[in-house]
């Protein structure tokens, strides 16, 4: 099917660009979210008449949007969820997650918006995009923490698992260290003589 679009698309074109796409694409994508109108004569004759309509009003809209993302734009959001030991989640932080931390430091974001290909399953931190505008991505930081404590710690650029793992190792091998020493075994040797 052909259609005329009505804003920038991702991957098929521009403002007024007549492209063609699969039928079902267009019927449950770009016509019910008004993004393009059917490519027909009636349409294009429209189209072109409005034409400077739809184009500032896509200017606005997207001078709104950068100026929304330049106070979102590089903060950072701490989300404190439940881990293993190896660092993996005990659920995921998705797309909703991410908008509603958002939304809580008084940010304008729909979880649609949040461009999060596959769920966080671990903890970290990471570089997310949210897409204000077909024109605006801004990147947001996710750190994704068992505590506030742990948040800090990886903010700074620790990597928590691994310390911990090399913190669990130095207890074991001091607790051995104690044991070889004469914690364990010494008072049954002393006792027998």
């Amino acid at each position: 099917m052909k259609v005329v679009l009505l804003e920038r698309v991702e991957k098929l074109g521009a403002i007024g660009d007549v492209v063609s796409v699969k039928d079902g694409f267009a019927r449950n994508f770009l016509l019910p979210r008004q993004k393009a109108l059917r490519a027909t004569g009636a349409n294009l004759k429209v189209f072109e008449a409005q034409r400077a309509q739809i184009e500032a009003r896509n200017a606005q809209a997207r001078a709104d949007a950068e100026r929304a993302g330049g106070k979102l734009d590089g903060k950072s959001y701490v989300l404190i969820r439940q881990a293993g030991d190896s660092g993996q989640l005990y659920g995921s932080v998705s797309a909703r997650d991410i908008a509603d931390a958002i939304r809580e430091d008084n940010g304008r974001v729909e979880r649609s918006q949040v461009v999060l290909n596959t769920p966080i399953k671990a903890l970290g931190v990471y570089d997310v995009k949210v897409r204000l505008h077909p024109e605006v991505v801004i990147t947001v930081k996710v750190n994704v923490a068992r505590s506030q404590d742990e948040a800090d710690r990886q903010a700074r650029g620790e990597n928590v698992i691994a310390s911990q793992f090399e913190e669990d190792r130095q207890f074991s091998a001091d607790a051995a260290s104690d044991l070889l020493e004469g914690g364990a075994g010494q008072a049954m040797e002393d006792d027998a003589y």
